[in-house]
């Protein structure tokens, strides 16, 4: 029988530290204010001037909702917040430490920056650190909520290990926030916001998701948004089983979601040709998906740890995906912040001179877009009776997942020029900046599933020759018909890994693929010398708004 108890009833202490620091001032490497200089600052402000004055009230209360989830991600990433930050006394080491949500760095490899600190554990605080993996399987044998999306992890008096709601386990976390949807709810003016913020409150309480996620798929009309709760699982590198908790305060962009709104219609066709045998495109993306662009003023939790996330592609429920498809929300301020302050001066060192005339703000939006979009293609479940994809392939999953969407991306934008449907753009400005985006997001890290991927994408590509390295200039260019054969042959690796649930197969192609060679490396170093910061930090709230 499942066993799923409370907190108090198993007499456990599951809101402690996964590691405590010795000496918290006591750093490791770099200087403080050297670890700062990693990230830019920018401040997240919108067009508020077309909503109505319950509209706005409501963003304050979004925010105090996003609050929680923001302490929560930090129970769920570290332990006990303030006795980390208050035992720091360096400023910069202290605001290093809380963009990180503790003392690993997020954009090394999750390496500690505080002296007498051990490894981050793969589990984060989710698991109990002394677990092995293979107690874990032998344990969900005889009780599958072990590995539900929802609970944590804990030992009970008897060292047995059981599943712990996360209702339970953050209780009086969530229940702050659901109260705070709900004051939200009643100022809603249109009644599918109203009825989502209704359901995710009640999950916050029953720890049932589907029904607010059906909720969010069919709210389509409504200017603010808000994406809330345990959602992504990239913080468990254990399993990638533990959703994380995060939030988003969205308003919408009515005109550049007026230009996106038609390109969802294409990924029935676009998934018959994808270039892969048919059992592994099986499936058909739901009929219901669209696609928006918003401006974001308030990030939490996960979604604001270390790299800033600038689209967003849910929810994750492979029912939901498969009956509705998804919604995809590019986050057009955040996007501009890190094209403008980020991409452009990386393309200025790595990028052959002929070809920077090929950046563009345009080409990095559709290829984050179509990045989002391209989640909807390829498979969900195995074609062996693995179940998920998610479930098969374990901690590989979020790397190979993030690599197919952005492969499947460029075909994608490929597809779609060839049948005329992006107009008179230039497909090479989508490759060039395809191109310079790698250099961007392999800086996140092998602790960033985003990083990994690009890792892999990287290496396969310098493979099959789609792009070459100037010995003289230290920059690169691209081979235009290389790069499109090594998309199709990356796409196929990674759905066939997919499909057949091949887990072996997975981590030997991630462990070959997804690291970072000595020549790659040395052009990282040259972007960190210039002076490029690798993320942005946000100025957000409700002061950044002028709502005060």
């Amino acid at each position: 029988m499942n066993r799923i108890i409370s907190a108090a009833a198993a007499g456990l202490l599951i809101l402690s530290g996964c590691n405590k620091p010795m000496d918290a001032d006591s750093y490791v490497g770099s200087q403080p204010s050297d670890l700062l200089d990693k990230y830019t600052e920018f401040t997240l402000t919108a067009d508020l001037s077309h909503l109505s004055d319950n509209q706005r009230a409501m963003i304050p209360l979004l925010i105090e909702a996003s609050d929680a989830m923001d302490e929560m991600f930090w129970l769920q990433a570290y332990g006990d917040k303030e006795e980390l930050l208050s035992s720091i006394s360096d400023p910069a080491l202290r605001q290093f430490a809380e963009i990180n949500y503790g003392p690993w760095d997020r954009l090394d490899g999750n390496a500690p920056f505080i002296e007498g600190v051990g490894p981050r554990p793969a589990g984060a605080n989710l698991y109990p650190t002394d677990m092995t993996a293979e107690e874990f399987e032998a344990a969900v044998v005889e009780n599958e909520d072990l590995k539900s999306l929802y609970t944590i992890v804990r030992r009970d008096e008897s060292g047995a290990l059981v599943a712990i709601p996360y209702s339970e386990a953050y209780g009086e976390l969530l229940s702050a926030a659901a109260a705070k949807l709900r004051e939200a709810a009643e100022l809603a003016e249109d009644d599918g916001f109203r009825t989502y913020l209704e359901l995710r409150a009640d999950a916050f309480e029953s720890n049932e998701y589907q029904p607010s996620d059906l909720a969010w798929m069919d709210m389509k009309t409504n200017p603010i948004d808000v994406v809330i709760g345990p959602i992504e699982v990239y913080e468990d590198e254990l399993f990638n089983y533990k959703a994380a908790a995060e939030s988003y305060v969205l308003i919408k962009d009515l005109e550049w979601s007026e230009r996106l709104a038609k390109y969802a219609a294409f990924l029935p066709a676009l998934q018959e040709g994808l270039p892969v045998p048919d059992e592994y495109k099986m499936e058909s993306p739901g009929s219901n998906s669209d696609l928006n662009a918003y401006d974001a003023v308030y990030y939490a939790g996960d979604s604001n740890a270390g790299s800033k996330t600038i689209a967003i592609n849910l929810p994750n429920d492979e029912e939901v995906q498969l009956s509705k498809g998804t919604r995809r929300l590019q986050l057009k301020n955040a996007m501009r912040a890190k094209f403008d302050k980020i991409l452009v001066p990386i393309s200025k060192e790595l990028i052959a001179r002929d070809l920077r005339k090929h950046i563009t703000f345009d080409a990095f939006f559709a290829n984050t877009m179509f990045h989002e979009v391209a989640h909807g293609l390829g498979i969900k479940n195995t074609i062996n009776d693995q179940g998920t994809v998610r479930e098969a392939l374990r901690e590989q999953y979020s790397a190979l997942e993030e690599g197919k969407a952005d492969i499947l991306g460029l075909y994608m934008v490929t597809e779609l020029h060839k049948q005329g449907e992006l107009g008179d753009a230039d497909l090479m400005d989508n490759y060039v900046t395809f191109l310079a985006g790698i250099f961007r997001s392999v800086r996140f890290g092998a602790s960033s599933a985003h990083g990994k991927a690009n890792m892999i994408r990287f290496n396969f590509f310098e493979e099959m020759g789609a792009f070459s390295r100037d010995e003289e200039t230290g920059t690169y260019s691209i081979d235009f018909e290389k790069m499109q054969d090594a998309v199709d042959a990356l796409t196929e690796r990674i759905l066939r890994y997919q499909g057949d649930g091949d887990y072996a197969g997975a981590s030997a192609f991630v462990a070959e693929y997804g690291v970072v060679g000595d020549q790659l490396q040395a052009d990282l170093d040259r972007l960190s010398e210039a002076g490029i910061p690798v993320d942005v930090v946000f100025n957000q709230g409700i002061d950044a708004l002028g709502l005060r």
